[in-house]
């Protein structure tokens, strides 16, 4: 059975469970593990929400029974370290709070959103946790984060592993945005967001949290909270971790060649797409100029599910399509992948 496409797929399960195409990344999972508390940034659509989910099904002790099924097939899988499937799983994606309104506005959907899977965690564990914990929607996330870290605590259970994705989407909305005001207000050294991260520091002081996880675009607003969590290690510009996200030319010669296989097309086109592919979506550099360029694995995945339903005609029969090789893909990036306030500043220029 052929594998699938699966363009925009940020759940790592659902990746396994549809068959999807997989570029195996797991053996930063064990070079993460060495990293107390990594922040790494990088770009949209580098797959930065995919790497949550498969840590998140890598330590969560809920998914243990299939451990086999999940990463039997990858390097981690061949190389598990202790850590695995040990921890509860604390999964927060920071993209989905609205920053409208004023300060208490904001604090209440930061609330209610973070309160939400707290409870999700809580109801889902309850073989562990019983009835020792309750979550309040009246309380803030952080007396309901307290909570569940005393229940931890006074129960020897097993610690939580906290992943925060897009910790500074609706931050840097405000900053986008020209609410420098707003964005003052939320860095308040007693504000509800630094008190949150206090929480997560305590956590891993007390050892109730074995680590946290973070991704995001900028350093602005990490920085900005350090006096409440300065235990936070940027591992964007280390070189270790510079291929952690996006494909290498390795990674795509070898997911070219499972598509041509898969999907039964001719061979002689294959000059033609890698030169297209490379064309339109390699050249990233991060940290070392003289390094391996980085492919954007999102939009070439996007590239690749055009290519796999329509054959690309241009390529299939030896000329371009009308509109020239590979532009839908192209304009796709700047469509669907630009911040709203940055491409209203470009269009304003």
């Amino acid at each position: 059975m052929k594998k699938r496409v699966l363009y925009a797929e940020a759940s790592y399960e659902a990746m396994v469970e549809e068959k999807g195409y997989f570029v195996d990344k797991t053996e930063y999972i064990a070079k993460l593990e060495q990293v107390n508390n990594p922040v790494f940034l990088r770009p949209r659509r580098f797959g930065k929400s995919l790497l949550c989910t498969m840590l998140e099904c890598y330590y969560d002790i809920r998914r243990k029974h299939r451990f086999e099924e999940l990463f039997g097939h990858t390097w981690i899988g061949r190389n598990p370290t202790d850590l695995h499937n040990s921890c509860f799983v604390l999964h927060l994606d920071f993209s989905t709070i609205e920053p409208r309104g004023g300060i208490e506005a904001i604090a209440k959907d930061f609330d209610q959103v973070c309160n939400l899977k707290l409870e999700l965690l809580v109801n889902t564990s309850r073989q562990w946790f019983e009835q020792s914990v309750i979550i309040d929607h009246e309380q803030s996330a952080t007396s309901n984060l307290r909570r569940v870290l005393n229940a931890v605590q006074g129960r020897n259970l097993p610690p939580l592993f906290v992943i925060i994705d897009e910790y500074d989407n609706f931050a840097n909305q405000l900053i986008v945005r020209h609410k420098d005001r707003l964005f003052q207000e939320l860095m308040d050294d007693e504000g509800f967001l630094k008190t949150f991260f206090k929480t997560l520091k305590e956590g891993r002081k007390s050892r109730t949290i074995q680590n946290v996880f973070i991704t995001g675009v900028l350093p602005i607003t990490i920085d900005e909270l350090a006096s409440g969590y300065n235990v936070a290690t940027f591992i964007t510009l280390d070189p270790t971790y510079e291929n952690m996200l996006g494909f290498t030319q390795g990674e795509v010669n070898r997911l070219l060649d499972e598509v041509y296989q898969d999907y039964g097309m001719d061979p002689v086109t294959r000059g033609e797409t890698d030169a297209l592919i490379k064309n339109q979506y390699n050249g990233y550099h991060f940290i070392r100029t003289d390094g391996e360029p980085v492919y954007n694995s999102t939009i070439l995945i996007y590239f690749l599910d055009y290519f796999t339903r329509h054959r690309i005609s241009g390529i299939s029969h030896g000329h371009e399509p009308e509109d020239g090789p590979g532009v839908g893909a192209a304009d796709h990036w700047f469509q669907s992948g630009a911040d709203q306030g940055v491409r209203g500043s470009i269009d304003a220029a």
